[in-house]
């Protein structure tokens, strides 16, 4: 008999009883010895991850908080309450209650703002976790799906903001769902249907707030809550990936237990993004809902800018130009409905590219071990250049208070913004490239020759050289770890008797992206052995 499965004595503390009773029905004790010990790697870009989550907790922390007291309703109401600026103002039951949210509740307004911060936060952690696990491929075999999770999650969180943004209907958010509107017009046939579904009716409609309420608060997060759980599932599941360094490997990880260093530091670090998160809402104003007065559909703010992440659509659709084409009595807006097909496209590319990377290379080996981003320059400048693009148009989202701020012409910022899209991105791409390669270079120097001492020796001979000081075996193998596998090649097109071997276009196409991506341009050979015993074996290197 397993000496846990005794009956332990009547004086045994009470939560050792209580656990004795647990294990021996759920078998909790199995599973813990299992998991709680299982061994994490330490770095700090893995905490990127950790806020994303700590600030999805608070999220839903904060939200149902503020469940309890909004109403998602769209009846007009004759405001008179604490905010005497606009008493008398016929107003949403909504934006009522937002204003007895912030004013009249205890702790609501901080609440408010605290949530509000908190999605930013959230988003934000996604996307820069997201281009961690991108720059340094932790997204290859085995970790498709749960790149596919994170991707999900990123768009789910974008959607979850918008409609939350939204729910006020103050006249920053009536605005929004105006410009939303517009782009759902513009969806060739269908578009009117659809709008008029959304909001009930001719736009504003009675509707649509009572329609997003539930989505914001049930749909989406309970959606990214399931996947929230399953990634966490996968990553336990496969291991975490750990960056490049002496005793790492495959098959090994080097860190810490995760009982009890890593809970240790897992709640420490919540209250630190908690604490954090408060501090902005307690000190920093945003989305001020009483300045800007209730929704009409007649009005529009100035200055009227989304949440940043937002910034990207509507960049696209800001320096598109206003290319119509009437036909057969019916108008299409293609200034406005390509670039609201644009944007999903745009993050559908970044979601399926894990599975066309596996495609070039036709790599089916497991990968625990990170890239560093200068050893793969054609991912990285990809990821840079996609980076340049959304800088680009979120300067394009906000031509209007650049113009102002600066003091500007609109037209030139949006004709610069124009021309940027298409070349920034292209000389990103090219710089970032000859970057990766040059630190390669220089990783193979330090290979070869050692790293610079900024000592000045002068030889017998009256040369004058700088000693270098030769790197530790572990610095070698950092260095030199990584793998190049010569592209995919179709082989050769004609055989030896002369005979012409057909390629599929897939093939064909699949060996020059190998290249292109793989090729001998795309990475500087590292040092062999034989090079570095040959160079260090020699009597005058210093």
């Amino acid at each position: 008999m397993d000496a846990r499965s005794a009956k332990r004595p009547a004086d045994a503390p009470r939560g050792e009883r209580v656990a004795d009773w647990a294990d021996g029905r759920l078998g909790i004790y199995t599973l813990a010895k299992t998991q709680m010990r299982k061994v994490f790697p330490d770095h700090w870009s893995f905490m990127l991850g950790e806020i994303c989550l700590y600030s999805f907790l608070i999220l839903i922390l904060t939200g149902v908080y503020l469940t309890l007291f909004f109403e998602p309703s769209g009846v007009e109401v004759v405001y008179n309450g604490s905010y005497e600026p606009l008493n008398g103002i016929i107003m949403t039951r909504a934006y009522e209650s937002t204003l007895d949210i912030s004013f009249d509740v205890r702790g609501g307004l901080l609440i408010r703002q605290i949530h509000h911060w908190a999605a930013l936060v959230f988003v934000a952690g996604m996307l820069v976790h997201m281009m961690r696990v991108f720059f340094t491929g932790a997204f290859r075999k085995p970790r498709e799906l749960n790149w596919a999770f994170g991707w999900t999650l990123l768009f789910l969180g974008i959607l979850t903001g918008l409609t939350g943004y939204s729910l006020p209907d103050d006249l920053l958010s009536g605005t929004g769902i105006r410009f939303s509107q517009g782009a759902i017009l513009a969806v060739p046939v269908i578009g009117t249907y659809l709008s008029f579904f959304l909001f009930g009716g001719e736009f504003p409609g009675h509707d649509i707030i009572s329609r997003l309420f539930p989505i914001h608060v049930l749909l989406l997060p309970g959606i990214m809550l399931g996947l929230v759980v399953a990634h966490l599932i996968l990553v336990f599941y496969h291991k975490h990936t750990q960056y490049p360094g002496p005793g790492r490997d495959q098959k090994s990880v080097v860190g810490m237990p995760f009982m009890p260093v890593y809970m240790a530091k897992a709640g420490g670090f919540f209250f630190l993004v908690f604490g954090v998160l408060s501090m902005m809402g307690a000190i920093a104003t945003i989305n001020p809902v009483w300045a800007f007065g209730p929704y009409r559909a007649d009005l529009v703010t100035t200055g009227a800018q989304p949440d940043w992440y937002l910034g990207f659509s509507e960049g696209l659709i800001r320096v598109m130009p206003g290319w119509e084409i009437d036909a057969w009595g019916h108008t299409l807006q293609l200034g406005v409905f390509i670039p609201f097909t644009l944007f999903p496209l745009i993050l559908l590319a970044i979601g399926v590219y894990p599975f066309i990377e596996a495609w070039i290379t036709g790599d089916k080996r497991e990968h625990h071990i990170l890239d560093r981003p200068r050893n793969v320059p054609t991912r990285t400048a990809l990821g840079v250049s996609w980076l340049s693009l959304y800088a680009v148009l979120l300067i394009g989202g906000g031509n209007d208070i650049v113009a102002t701020h600066l003091h500007l012409s609109i037209n030139a910022i949006t004709w610069s913004v124009r021309i940027a899209v298409i070349l920034v991105p292209l000389l990103a791409f090219v710089i970032t490239k000859r970057v990766c390669l040059g630190l390669q270079r220089r990783d193979r120097d330090k290979v070869l020759h050692g790293r610079e001492s900024g000592k000045i020796t002068r030889l017998p001979h009256g040369e004058y050289v700088e000693v270098h000081e030769p790197l530790t075996q572990g610095q070698r193998f950092t260095l030199t770890q990584h793998d190049q596998l010569p592209p995919y090649d179709v082989g050769p097109l004609v055989d030896a008797n002369g005979v012409e071997r057909k390629a599929k276009p897939t093939r064909r196409l699949r060996a020059r992206l190998a290249h292109a991506m793989y090729g001998q341009n795309a990475h500087i050979p590292k040092p062999t052995p034989e090079e570095y015993h040959e160079l260090t074996s020699s009597e005058d290197h210093h």
